[in-house]
């Protein structure tokens, strides 16, 4: 990080946050020897919360064009056949009859534990790239260059930061100053969210004790009711069920939290069983077998005026925080990952126009994310029978779900990076 070392590459790039966006995005700068990169991760080591996370087409499409491939299918899961193609199943929370299914051809539910894909990621990382215990707590740019300050005292300046650094983005003041666009702060959606790990084996004969078919351990399920849901997948190459369950409140349009509430506690069993205490025999089964459930209070960003000021960019949750309910927020921060840094990697690009380029990012990326944010809470809306297609109408909801995720699914990270590119006049 010396002045001199980085006189010598053609761009200075300081990272703020390792999560998986962020460490997936600095691999792929690292195969640009001209470029000094430098990661800043505020743990004391690279580790990742929560427990399964699941990837739809596009967020697979990311990973391959992000060179990760290999490494993700080595812990990736899918349904058995002949359910490779099922992302959700859907049934009916009250007594698990069986809706419809949506489909994702060729990728199915494309499923990892959140750690052990971390872990995946971080093998393709050079050594002297990753900084840790450096908690951002402040940013500040001039014309020629832009500086992260941690709470250690130390700095970093380069020609650009990049804060891949979560929900509760420190760099986001920067970009969005509250003096002039008001404190930015994350909304409760309402939701809680009731999270568990069940050994698989377990879970299939929990399910035939109930008088369930085991298989719905494997193939993926999505339990709806009214203000309520539950979904289950395999990770850990099936040998675990990572099930979440699902809780809103909709008395009011602007949801609080209680004062002083932790987003993530640890509840009683009685206090989940008693949400789901009318549902039908699956649910109970599944439930059943989580006897110390984490209690989640879902966070959302409001879709924000913008990302990018100068020499700085916020980029995945920093960004574009939004609720589980579509799969979709690590596959956009890999998506993110690959346009940004394809567009860095360009050798047109110098710290004297990494600002045009990073505008252009954020010309390109912004629609969609901002869709994706107001789509993932209005999918929650359906899933409880709260949005389009109630309990009263299920042909209408059915419809709703083998289509809504086309668009979404739907999208190839390359084409952003030609549309970035013809911006900025450059050869796609």
């Amino acid at each position: 990080m010396q002045a001199t070392q980085v006189q010598q590459k053609r761009l200075s790039i300081g990272i703020i946050g390792g999560g998986i966006g962020g460490v997936a995005f600095a691999v792929a700068l690292s195969r640009d020897s001209q470029l000094d990169v430098q990661l800043f991760e505020s743990a004391p080591q690279f580790s990742e919360i929560g427990a399964g996370v699941s990837f739809g087409p596009n967020a697979v499409k990311a990973i391959q064009r992000l060179g990760l491939e290999a490494s993700y299918q080595r812990i990736a899961d899918s349904s058995p056949a002949p359910f490779e193609d099922v992302w959700f199943e859907w049934r009916r929370g009250s007594d698990d009859t069986y809706l419809t299914a949506s489909l994702a051809p060729g990728v199915g539910q494309s499923s990892v534990h959140r750690a052990d894909f971390l872990d995946a990621i971080v093998a393709n990382l050079p050594d002297g790239i990753a900084h840790f215990g450096k908690r951002c707590v402040e940013v500040q740019q001039d014309a020629k260059s832009a500086t992260a300050y941690f709470s250690d005292g130390t700095h970093f300046t380069g020609d650009v930061i990049i804060g891949f650094d979560g929900i509760k983005s420190a760099v986001r003041q920067h970009v969005l100053p509250p003096e002039q666009y008001g404190e930015i702060t994350p909304l409760w959606s309402g939701t809680y969210a009731y999270r568990g790990m069940i050994p698989t084996s377990e879970l299939e004969t929990t399910l035939e004790a109930h008088g369930s078919k085991k298989r719905l351990a494997l193939v993926p399920q999505m339990y709806l009711g009214k203000d309520r849901h539950i979904l289950t997948f395999p990770v850990k190459q099936s040998q675990l069920v990572n099930v979440v369950a699902f809780i809103t409140d909709r008395s009011t349009t602007n949801p609080k939290l209680p004062e002083g509430e932790e987003w993530v506690q640890a509840v009683t069993h009685k206090e989940m069983l008693g949400v789901f205490k009318d549902w039908g025999p699956a649910c109970q089964a599944i439930l059943e077998c989580i006897p110390e459930p984490m209690r989640w209070a879902l966070h959302e960003l409001p879709e924000l005026t913008r990302y990018h000021r100068d020499r700085v960019l916020i980029v995945g949750d920093a960004a574009h925080a939004l609720v589980p309910h579509q799969g979709a927020g690590a596959g956009l921060a890999l998506e993110d990952a690959y346009v940004l840094a394809s567009l860095l990697t360009d050798t047109s690009c110098d710290r004297h126009n990494v600002s045009d380029v990073l505008s252009a990012f954020e010309q390109v990326r912004y629609d969609r994310t901002c869709k994706a944010q107001r789509t993932s809470h209005e999918a929650g809306d359906i899933y409880e029978y709260a949005g389009v297609g109630s309990s009263a109408d299920e042909t209408r909801l059915i419809e709703n779900l083998e289509t809504r995720f086309e668009w979404l699914w739907d999208h190839d990270p390359y084409d952003d990076v030609v549309a970035a590119r013809h911006k900025l006049a450059l050869a796609p």
